[in-house]
């Protein structure tokens, strides 16, 4: 067993092993660590554990110390500076005409290296734009093309469901997702249902995917696991909301037919009323009076 400590870089990045060596670190510090690409600033989020060699990747890079004021200082400078090369790598990528759509600008921590990460239909011939890029900033510059699920947890966004995107906010990495998940779980087929805003399927497809594969497929709709009966307490529940949903109903269904006959009664009240005031009146005498005979006019008249 090896002692280790987990090291972060980026929100939702993912999470490397280091070596503490003799330092007392705790969840939360930031810290200075010696990467393959050089000297990078991280958060430790993983305290002191033991891990079995076999699943580390030997030997571990080594914590050189915890961070200072003066080091978050220079992560900020760095922050600015990552401003001002993102506009000036648009400005080659124009002038240059390729067709790329540049993303993200990260520093490195000692500023001995620039990457620049973009997207691409295809393979893009960027040589001449990484000498351009190289005479203006003096230091190692590093094109890396990424695809479109990359380019969503870098940007960040809303998902359909209000949430933030989960690769952004907490998945530290992606895992595979196939249609067959969508069709285990029975849900709409629906690309516009089913992706997100990447365009890819959504990744939490596979957060229920596991109950699905292991028996519970249709059962899970319906409470029935593995030929068990719901709790009783449950079935009480749903008796009760039953019931309730039926008492709306049938005071809904009333409130609705005492309307419409007030509504077809009254006009009819009214209709004949008027109709008996306008009404001529059969034979002779005055109209509206039936039978009455007209004054002054004898019968010989």
């Amino acid at each position: 067993m090896v002692d280790v400590v987990g090291v972060r870089f980026k929100q939702a990045g993912k999470v490397y092993y280091f070596s503490p060596g003799n330092l007392a670190l705790a969840k939360g510090d930031k810290v200075i660590v010696e990467t393959a690409r050089g000297v990078e600033f991280g958060e430790l989020v993983i305290p002191l554990r033991q891990v079995d060699e076999k699943d580390l990747v030997l030997p571990l890079k080594q914590v050189i110390r915890q961070a200072t004021a003066e080091d978050e200082q220079i992560l900020e400078n760095n922050r600015g500076k990552e401003k001002e090369a993102f506009q000036v790598c648009l400005k080659k990528i124009a002038e240059h005409r390729l067709p790329m759509k540049l993303v993200d600008v990260e520093y490195t921590f000692d500023g001995n290296k620039i990457i620049f990460s973009f997207t691409a239909d295809g393979r893009v011939d960027f040589r001449d734009l990484v000498k351009d890029l190289a005479s203006v900033f003096r230091t190692r510059i590093e094109l890396r093309q990424i695809g479109v699920r990359d380019e969503a947890k870098m940007i960040g966004g809303v998902g359909s469901c209000g949430r933030i995107l989960c690769c952004a906010s907490f998945l530290g990495d992606f895992e595979p997702v196939s249609i067959r998940m969508a069709k285990d779980q029975k849900l709409s087929l629906n690309p516009t249902k089913i992706s997100g805003i990447c365009g890819r399927l959504m990744c939490c497809l596979k957060y229920e995917n596991e109950g699905y594969s292991s028996g519970c497929g249709a059962a899970c709709a319906t409470g029935r696991v593995a030929g068990k009966q719901p709790a009783d307490d449950w079935l009480e529940i749903e008796k009760e909301v039953f019931d309730l949903e039926n008492k709306l109903l049938a005071m809904n269904t009333r409130a609705e037919v005492k309307e419409k006959a007030e509504v077809k009664v009254k006009p009819e009240v009214k209709i004949n009323q008027i109709a008996r005031a306008v009404s001529p009146a059969k034979g002779k005498g005055v109209p509206g009076r039936r039978g009455e005979k007209p004054k002054g006019k004898s019968e010989k008249e």
